[in-house]
């Protein structure tokens, strides 16, 4: 039998004009298309790009940039996404099934978010909209407080601005145990991949004007309550804080949350204070990027603060910079493993009070959360990257990876939630103020009692993924280098394989590869999940003895430095 032709790009193009559901990415398609008509290159390859393939649905959910055509975040996309979700919502709990849903303040959100609503309404759901823009630790935090079966947050969290994102969670009657609540894993992502391929043409989508609930301010003033719960005590000491949400949506409702425990002394970074969807102080909305928190450090610096708090746009990562005499400009910005480190102390010096819990972190995170575990007799588990596998890990009581992210609060948010994390962080510096200490003071403790893990990335950026595809075949086909700074590479594993969690199971297969020295330098090589990058994860331990911490912490940035040099050359990206 003859197979139907492919359709040509005019046709595909045509075809979605007629059912775009907004005249904005109508025209602008209309626009393209004549443009290419007329011989225009970059209108021809901006229309290639966007029906090259569809967006693809995975673990988190749909994320890309803002634009018409199936590989772009509008709401056509959006409008399939939620009547597939929908449709296998009720496969799994029938009619009556519950979506809560929560947006950002990112251009096309709050649309995004109300044609969801629309979308499960039509579908015989029961949805639950937001009245307002959100931080999306508060939806996640929903789920579970309104026992719905699911949520959709509408977010590229500290994506660039020209991208839009659309994370689901499960919960209700739809998963159970310490997957309630949590990101979508497989094999429910490619359950509802395929529910999302099999939506018919979008004028067969019922999409009701009306009749979805809105979600009030209770539950915001629930969620604020329970942060302030969950740091156990109030301050110790007063802090001056200084505070910024980057232009993002976290800045109100963290405030609120310290002020619950006693920090009222918050100075605003003024102009990154209210949502903004162009970022206008930032090259990119995110609290890692080198330059992102100079306007807040200078403002502690001028203020003689005490601490600054950085979430990023949708507040589920917190940043933070502290004092410290010996850095330049006399304050340092700690990387996501030092303040993983310092609330895990924390969080396991509560634990061991109770006498139970787990403490988690990923793969690419430091190797310090396990001996501080092992250190007050708790149990670590090692989990692939991102917070869906963390936040799974049974009788979890604190999780956290190194890109800004922890869960200090799994019972409540099954997610990273840099809102409670501020607060939580807040204790802890006034109580060590208290005391007459710093946070330098214990990140030299946990150094002296555990070895000083350094760590430090090593990000590639690239405008076409198909070269780090392509470096990561290269990379399994030639192994793994002899030597990382004069140590011999004595393991290799591929992620492709799984590995042993630390708690006598075996990581679920990605596509990553772990190289360790003789001398237990690791590095950890993969693929970003939401952005053009290969990420490369390097750590030293040194043990501290006879020489200072701050001396054995300059030779491990010395010896970080050669092994990232090393990997530029294996890696030949450029």
């Amino acid at each position: 039998m003859t197979q139907p032709a492919e359709p040509t790009l005019d046709t595909a193009v045509a075809s979605w004009i007629d059912e775009d559901p907004d005249p904005a990415t109508a025209a602008e398609l209309s626009r393209l298309l004549r443009a290419h008509h007329d011989g225009d290159p970059e209108a021809t390859a901006e229309l290639a790009d966007a029906f090259a393939a569809p967006l693809a649905f995975g673990t988190a959910g749909l994320r890309g940039r803002l634009g018409p055509g199936p590989n772009r975040m509008n709401r056509a996309v959006v409008i399939r996404a939620a009547a597939g979700l929908s449709a296998y919502l009720r496969s799994v709990v029938g009619e009556g099934f519950t979506v809560v849903i929560g947006y950002d303040a990112r251009k096309g959100s709050k649309q995004f978010a109300r044609d969801t609503a629309s979308v499960v309404t039509g579908a015989a759901g029961r949805a639950l909209l937001f009245e307002d823009h959100c931080p999306t630790p508060i939806l996640a935090f929903a789920l579970r407080h309104l026992e719905a079966d699911a949520a959709v947050m509408v977010t590229a969290s500290h994506n660039p601005p020209q991208d839009n994102g659309y994370k689901v969670y499960l919960g209700g009657r739809t998963v159970s145990g310490w997957a309630q609540g949590a990101q979508i894993v497989p094999p429910h992502d490619a359950d509802i991949a395929a529910a999302i391929s099999a939506v018919g043409p979008l004028a067969s989508v019922p999409m009701p004007q009306t009749g979805w609930e809105a979600v009030g301010q209770a539950v915001r003033e629930d969620y604020v309550e329970r942060a302030a719960q969950a740091a156990h005590m109030g301050a110790a000491a007063p802090l001056k804080i200084v505070l910024t949400p980057l232009h993002g949506v976290g800045g109100h409702t963290c405030q609120e949350a310290l002020a619950r425990v006693g920090f009222e002394d918050v100075v605003r970074v003024a102009e990154q204070w209210e949502p903004d969807p162009d970022f206008p102080t930032l090259d990119f909305p995110n609290p890692e990027e080198p330059g992102a928190l100079d306007r807040a450090v200078a403002l502690a610096r001028s203020q003689g603060a005490d601490l600054v708090i950085a979430n990023d746009p949708d507040a589920d990562r917190c940043c933070v910079a502290v004092p410290d005499p010996s850095a330049t400009g006399g304050w340092r910005q700690l990387s996501g493993d030092e303040v993983g480190a310092l609330l895990g102390e924390q969080a396991a010096e509560l634990a061991a009070f109770a006498g139970n819990g787990v403490l988690a972190s990923s793969v690419v995170s430091s190797r310090l959360l396990r001996r501080i575990a092992q250190t007050h007799g708790l149990a670590h588990q090692q989990t692939l990257t991102g917070f869906k596998w963390i936040s799974r890990v049974p009788n979890l009581v604190y999780g956290y990876e190194e890109a800004l992210g922890y869960c200090v609060d799994p019972a409540a948010v099954r997610d990273k939630d840099g809102i409670s994390a501020a607060v939580r962080v807040a204790v802890l510096v006034s109580v060590l103020k208290q005391q007459g200490r710093s946070v330098i003071d214990l990140l030299d403790r946990l150094a002296r009692e555990h070895g000083l893990h350094a760590t430090s990335p090593l990000t590639i950026r690239v405008d076409d993924t198909s070269r780090i595809t392509e470096a990561m075949e290269r990379l399994r086909r030639d192994g793994a280098p002899v030597r990382l700074a004069g140590s011999l590479v004595t393991t290799a594993v591929d992620l492709r394989d799984g590995k042993p969690d630390g708690a006598g199971g075996r990581l679920p297969a990605t596509d990553g590869l772990v190289w360790t020295t003789a001398a237990d330098d690791r590095v950890v090589i993969r693929p970003s999940g939401t952005e053009p990058k290969l990420k490369c994860y390097c750590e030293v331990i040194m043990p501290v003895g006879k020489e200072s911490v701050p001396g054995t912490r300059k030779a491990a940035a010395a010896r970080l430095e050669s092994i990232k040099e090393d990997l530029r050359s294996v890696l030949g990206l450029g």
